[in-house]
């Protein structure tokens, strides 16, 4: 059964501090147990806080990063040197900065000339990472980070997309109404196989979308759907995205 946990940060940089805690913990738990750490990314303001902690001591020497493989949950259809790609603010926060072995980042390919072949390409990269042979097997990774924004997506999934039915495909490539634009984005059966889900949610403005989620059904939002079968589940909040949230108190 899902474990969930909520922790409560009283700002955005003890937030930071609160994510890059946890990326330590679960990366010290799959290297003793598996021998390598298998992380997801998330983009956004808030993980990109937490890459460049990463990238700093004590963090940065805490991290096993040659066996540590990284890999993304969604990407818009750009160019990695474009200012809205995921892998560029990543590799800009984090990877130009730590021993990570450039053959570890296994990055969307959002130039590809369509959004579709770039996620059928990560979906064969992701087959190829995790040795599945079988097209109904599915990756097993050790953390996979989360955002949410304001509408309740999570990833690429938003709401009232048809990407969030999609049961049989890793990575698909919903065209987002609201952006006018293609995004590329793994699907909920992996997050759902995942052994660790992390949320990172900082800000007053997803206050409501948070306490929808936590503390009402939230069903009907994306980010409410994102949870392992068989894993952990934790949101870690700042104490504006947590106003909400009855008897919510902040630890540091």
């Amino acid at each position: 059964m899902m474990d969930r946990k909520i922790r409560v940060a009283p700002d955005a940089v003890a937030l930071s501090r609160l994510a890059a805690q946890e990326v330590v913990r679960r990366a010290s738990l799959a290297l003793a147990q598996r021998g390598r750490f298998a992380l997801a990314l998330a983009g956004g303001s808030t993980p990109k806080r937490l890459y460049a902690l990463l990238a700093e001591p004590p963090f940065s020497a805490e991290m096993p990063w040659s066996q540590t493989e990284v890999f993304f949950g969604d990407e818009r259809h750009v160019r990695p040197d474009d200012p809205e790609s995921n892998y560029g603010m990543a590799r800009d926060a984090l990877f130009s900065r730590v021993p990570i072995p450039t053959g570890n980042v296994h990055r969307i390919r959002g130039e590809e000339p369509s959004a579709e072949a770039a996620a059928q390409d990560y979906e064969r990269e992701l087959r190829n990472a995790f040795g599945l042979a079988r097209t109904r097997d599915v990756p097993r990774l050790d953390l996979i980070l989360l955002g949410m924004g304001e509408d309740g997506h999570t990833a690429s999934l938003f709401p009232g997309n048809p990407a969030l039915e999609e049961r049989e495909r890793l990575v698909v490539a919903p065209f987002v109404e609201r952006l006018q634009a293609h995004r590329i984005t793994v699907t909920l059966p992996v997050v759902e196989a995942a052994r660790g889900v992390v949320f990172l949610v900082s800000g007053r403005a997803k206050a409501h979308r948070v306490a929808e989620v936590l503390a009402g059904p939230g069903d009907s939002l994306p980010a409410g759907h994102a949870r392992p079968d068989d894993g952990e589940l934790i949101w870690l909040l700042d104490a504006g995205a947590a106003a909400l949230l009855p008897g919510a108190e902040a630890s540091r």
